[in-house]
């Protein structure tokens, strides 16, 4: 009965999609909209596939790929290393909270300048600006996993003389996976939106890069072919930690 619903959810958003793109087809094809503006799909397809064969987009696609893995890994990793301790210890949040509170609504791509006046012009001011991006997300997520626990789970363990490594082993870190592997969506997609932004202003390559050239050069099919494989990057991710979130967390409820 579930995967029969699935299934059925599955085919209404393929049939939406369907929809969508067959309808700015047939309006491309009928000249009903500017093709210069809105490309059909059928040639923002054409465009991408060109641009692949060329190694064109392969080359940037890669430069982005690399520089979003560096600054994500590095970024959310961090924020795990602080948000677990957090959550567990009422005076450390208390002690960090003011900071967290006060530069994580700072838009990190507007530090960009003021990363690159300490760092100098390269990669390295942009990586720190990605790592940035995913480490707020992955310490609140951290931070909110371990305070959902129910003390019930820590006070059990407790009484059967586990030592506070054994509980943040056994009880602190499973309890907190649900939330984290939401953290990690979370990360990953703002890692994705800073590292085409920092392209756009301070990169020669990655698909932000391209983005711009495209504009710049009015090459409309390419940067809708760019668009599009960027919003295919994050459905990607998406699935891929769906499938990890199901293998590493099997006791997790699903409805």
């Amino acid at each position: 009965m579930k995967t029969s619903r699935i299934s059925a959810v599955t085919a209404v958003q393929l049939l939406i999609v369907a929809g969508f793109l067959g309808t700015w087809e047939g309006l491309g094809r009928a000249g009903l909209v500017s093709s210069l503006f809105f490309p059909a799909p059928s040639v923002i397809l054409g465009t991408l596939l060109d641009l692949f064969r060329s190694g064109e987009l392969v080359v940037h696609l890669g430069a982005t790929m690399s520089r979003m893995a560096g600054g994500f890994l590095a970024g959310s990793a961090l924020g795990i290393m602080i948000g677990l301790p957090m959550g567990w210890s009422p005076r450390l949040q208390g002690l960090l909270d003011p900071f967290v509170a006060a530069l994580h609504p700072v838009p990190k791509i507007s530090l960009l300048p003021l990363v690159m006046i300490v760092l100098g012009i390269g990669e390295a001011p942009n990586l720190v600006i990605i790592a940035l991006a995913s480490f707020f997300p992955m310490l609140i997520s951290s931070l909110a996993g371990v305070h959902q626990i129910s003390p019930l789970y820590c006070e059990v363990a407790k009484n059967y003389g586990a030592t506070p490594l054994r509980m943040f082993h056994r009880v602190i870190l499973p309890g907190s996976l649900p939330l984290i592997f939401a953290g990690i969506r979370l990360a990953l997609n703002s890692a994705l939106v800073v590292t085409i932004s920092v392209e756009l202003v301070a990169a020669e390559t990655g698909l932000g890069s391209m983005i711009w050239t495209a504009w710049e050069t009015l090459r409309i099919e390419a940067l809708y072919a760019t668009v599009f494989l960027t919003a295919l990057l994050g459905l990607s991710f998406s699935l891929i930690l769906n499938s990890l979130s199901r293998w590493a967390i099997p006791w997790q409820v699903r409805s």
